[in-house]
């Protein structure tokens, strides 16, 4: 079995990643327009009937800002948790509203969505693994630092898509304010290219076949200097950039029939200390 993936976009501007395969989809966040979202699938060949559901990760607009109109406009269920919901201005129909758990798998069609939680400056922020029994994708994005759940989860994956937000010497010299400088480095911030990179040397898996580097700073990040150092390592991973400007390709990942969505709990009564929002 194999699954398809690509980012729509991945940065400040907007996040949305498609996981799918010959018969339904998921995307995780919908931070396009819906008219962006549907150019940039049929683009690459992908078809919005197929999307059967679309979970947000945070409240953040970056994340959330086409899914009211995407989900209106194609019936698409919405799932996030009842406080992310609380704290965005998201105006959902009701009936299109599904909520979700931390480590209670979400069955979509024959896909499994897993969400766990992770630390940033959100309400109740969630990343994710989509799988379909053989294959794992991670989305592993909008992440302070990789605590055990990050960690763990990245274990389990045959493809992910991985922050590597900024580069600490392009953001410690740049023009931002001390405070959102602060923000950024900090715990319920971004991973830095550094961070995602002792995540990958150190705890990739053997099933590794594709990480995708996303939600790069325009500002404090470089794509070039983010290959190179991932090149270091890459072995017989295929790494590419997921862009803030286009969608990229779609990659088809084939996974090892070993996937075990039991392995994926760590410690479900874990909760991320929360903090105030930016």
């Amino acid at each position: 079995m194999a699954l398809n993936i690509a980012s729509l976009n991945s940065g400040s501007n907007g996040n949305c990643y498609y996981i799918g395969n010959y018969s339904e989809a998921v995307l995780i966040d919908a931070g396009l327009s819906c008219r962006e979202t549907e150019m940039r699938m049929a683009r690459i060949g992908l078809y919005i009937k197929k999307v059967k559901a679309i979970f947000i990760s945070h409240e953040h607009t970056d994340h959330t800002r086409g899914v009211e109109v995407l989900s209106r406009r194609h019936k698409i269920p919405v799932y996030l948790t009842g406080r992310t919901l609380q704290n965005s201005r998201l105006q959902l129909e009701p009936d299109l509203v599904r909520s979700f758990d931390s480590y209670n798998p979400v069955i979509i069609g024959s896909l499994l969505v897993n969400p766990f939680p992770k630390l940033h400056d959100a309400a109740e922020p969630h990343s994710f693994i989509i799988s379909d029994g053989s294959t794992n994708i991670g989305v592993l994005t909008d992440i302070g630092k990789a605590c055990e759940h990050v960690i763990h989860n990245f274990r389990q994956c045959h493809a992910a898509f991985l922050e590597a937000n900024y580069d600490e010497v392009m953001l410690d010299e740049g023009r931002y304010p001390p405070f959102l400088k602060q923000r950024i480095k900090s715990d319920h911030g971004h991973l830095s290219n550094r961070q995602a990179f002792e995540l990958f040397a150190t705890h990739r898996p053997v099933t590794l076949s594709h990480l995708l580097l996303s939600h790069l700073s325009q500002d404090n990040n470089d794509p070039g200097r983010v290959l190179d150092l991932f090149s270091k390592a890459a072995g017989n991973t295929h790494i590419s950039i997921a862009s803030r400007h286009q969608e990229t390709e779609v990659f088809t990942i084939t996974g090892d029939g070993a996937a075990n969505l039991l392995d994926f709990q760590v410690n479900p009564t874990w909760v991320p200390q929360q903090m105030t929002l930016f």
